[in-house]
């Protein structure tokens, strides 16, 4: 991990096409701006992780409901 120090105003380059700016800093929380290709997914990790949660369970959930439909079709 990198570990930077910045200011406000002051920016990070990840690549070539990927900018992370400073935008402030006020009593503990820091405000970000990214300037990135519009095509890249750019998302708070929390989300991410949400996201990939429902994402496991809704796939469990489905095989479960289809095993279920399976079983039922094979004792008729």
């Amino acid at each position: 991990m990198l570990i930077l120090s910045r200011k406000p105003d002051e920016s990070i380059v990840i690549g070539d096409n990927i900018a992370i700016k400073i935008i402030s800093i006020d009593r503990g929380s820091v405000k970000l701006g990214f300037e990135a290709p519009p095509n890249t997914l750019i998302l708070r990790s929390e989300l991410k992780e949400a996201v990939a949660s429902e994402n496991k369970k809704a796939s469990v959930d489905i095989t479960d409901e289809a095993l279920n439909n399976i079983g039922k079709h094979i004792k008729h």
